[in-house]
């Protein structure tokens, strides 16, 4: 009869021990939450500076005269930033609830990204707040604006908004798994438990009021404890 070595015989695994696809989705987990942690706070960042900045210059015709006018991002469309803050806010958000509400959070994460992307790739050529300005200057009502040329910001603006829309894609996809924020704040020890009473001492024979005390609840002050 042929024995059978130790060597053929794998050795058994711990029961709490993690299993490899669990442990590669841990991992995957970890390193979503960090890149969707990255993407949504410099996506934010890169739209609400680009907003600040010009996006659109050009002239208008004032007499015999020429006048420069430009446009900051925000001059031409507010939704970039706006929709910026509300993506900040929902990847803060999302920490904070769970199930269905983490999937909701996580929709309008991706969503404000989205509209971010949208709003800047339309503003990278609008005319219109160049367009208004020069009617200010020259009080006429539809005055023409010349010359008109555009700044890369729009397209820093567009790139911010696409991380935000690929934070959201990951919190869609991965939020499930991440930790999320607890408002219990547990004491130590066994919630319920209460104190243990201290045992009473013994009366003072040198106090009366405490012998007085003692007959009255029906102990024998003379028995000490």
């Amino acid at each position: 009869m042929v024995g059978v070595s130790a060597a053929a015989v794998p050795p058994p695994r711990a029961e709490n021990e993690p299993s490899a696809p669990a442990e590669r989705g841990r991992r995957a987990a970890r390193g979503s939450l960090a890149v969707a942690l990255l993407c949504g706070a410099l996506g934010a960042a890169l739209v609400l500076l680009a907003t600040s900045r010009k996006w659109a210059e050009g002239t208008a015709s004032v007499a015999q005269s020429s006048l420069p006018q430009s446009a900051n991002g925000d001059d031409i469309t507010g939704l970039p930033g706006a929709l910026a803050v509300v993506g900040l806010a929902a990847l803060v958000a999302v920490f904070a609830v769970r199930r269905v509400g983490r999937i909701v959070v996580s929709l309008l994460l991706a969503l404000s990204g989205t509209g971010i992307v949208i709003s800047a790739a339309l503003g990278a050529t609008d005319k219109a707040a160049l367009k208004e300005k020069a009617s200010k200057v020259t009080g006429v009502e539809g005055s023409a604006i010349h010359d008109v040329s555009y700044t890369p910001w729009p397209w820093v603006a567009l790139a911010g908004g696409v991380l935000l829309l690929f934070a959201g894609v990951l919190a869609l996809a991965y939020g499930r798994h991440w930790p999320a924020m607890s408002g219990r704040y547990e004491r130590a020890g066994a919630e319920g438990r209460r104190p243990a009473r201290r045992a009473s001492a013994a009366p003072d024979p040198d106090r009366p009021e405490e012998l007085w005390k003692a007959l009255d609840r029906g102990e024998d002050p003379t028995v000490s404890r």
